[in-house]
């Protein structure tokens, strides 16, 4: 009898003490975790750009253009641009800038448009310049730089300034961001230019798939392009062509001339004979 109540108080002392034990590993992998997740949290908020733009120096801007910072447009305090801002009632003009551009790239044609009738708009876009509120991290998610939400971006800017239209011009990688603005929202953005990239238009879809009388989707035919056009001229040209190559040295071909380039710069290659002359088909720039 003894050794049976011995017996049963170790073996209540060991499910207890694998008890406690358990309840100290479950304590210290929440701790854990938790430390983990505030360490995670603290490099998600580092990653996060909050640029201190008192700190800053003031942007050059000729007279009639001032720089402005609107917050809480679809997560970001966006710096901007501003002309033609003088009058109340303009019709509102926004300007996207390229890649690897910001809005200041706009500065000398801001005054022309705001001379002309419009109260301009031009912001550093998400992921550029002064515009803050982004995630810059090695790892970060690419959705919020999606067409989509830039074009989000665009309205938010648009009726922050109190507009429910707006015209858009878009240049190089913000051409078809200013494309899809009237794309996705016509009723905002009434007319659009683009400048140096054009829009294919929206991309073609299996059409009838339901009932296995799919069409293949429609191509449409290709487009004039430049070098066309230049073909029809009376002096025949040909556009310059920017290529790159990794060598530091490069040969013309119709010289034999060496030219010294940089890294991955545009390069003069080969000439081209059109009709009786000779173009080039390459670029140093």
């Amino acid at each position: 009898m003894p050794s049976q109540t011995t017996s049963g108080l170790s073996a209540a002392g060991h499910a207890q003490g694998a008890s406690g034990s358990t309840r100290r590993s479950v304590i210290l992998t929440a701790a854990a975790a938790a430390s983990s997740t505030l360490v995670q949290s603290e490099a998600a908020r580092a990653a996060i750009v909050q640029t201190d733009a008192e700190k800053l120096p003031p942007l050059p801007l000729p007279p009639g253009i001032r720089s402005r910072y609107v917050p809480n447009i679809n997560g970001l305090t966006f710096h901007v641009l501003e002309a033609g801002f003088e009058s109340k009632g303009r019709p509102c003009l926004l300007l996207l800038h390229g890649y690897p551009e910001i809005a200041y790239g706009w500065r000398k044609l801001m005054l022309p448009l705001a001379a002309a009738g419009f109260h301009v708009l031009a912001p550093d876009m998400r992921g550029y310049g002064r515009t803050t509120g982004w995630d810059d991290s090695y790892d970060a998610d690419v959705f919020p730089f999606r067409h989509a939400n830039l074009v989000r971006d665009a309205i938010g800017l648009v009726f922050a300034f109190g507009y429910r239209t707006a015209a858009v011009v878009g240049r190089d990688a913000g051409s078809p961001v200013a494309a899809y603005c009237a794309v996705i929202r016509p009723d905002v953005f009434r007319s659009v230019a683009m400048m140096t990239s054009p829009f294919a238009g929206m991309p073609a879809l299996p059409f009838n798939t339901v009932d296995g009388g799919a069409e293949s989707p429609t191509i449409p035919p290709r487009a004039s392009t430049i070098n066309d056009q230049l073909a029809k001229l009376p002096r025949p040209r040909k556009h310059y062509r920017c290529i790159t190559r990794p060598a530091k040295r490069t040969t013309t071909c119709a010289t034999a001339r060496r030219v010294s380039t940089p890294s991955c710069a545009p390069t003069i290659t080969t000439r081209a004979p059109i009709g009786k002359r000779t173009s080039l088909s390459g670029s140093q720039r």
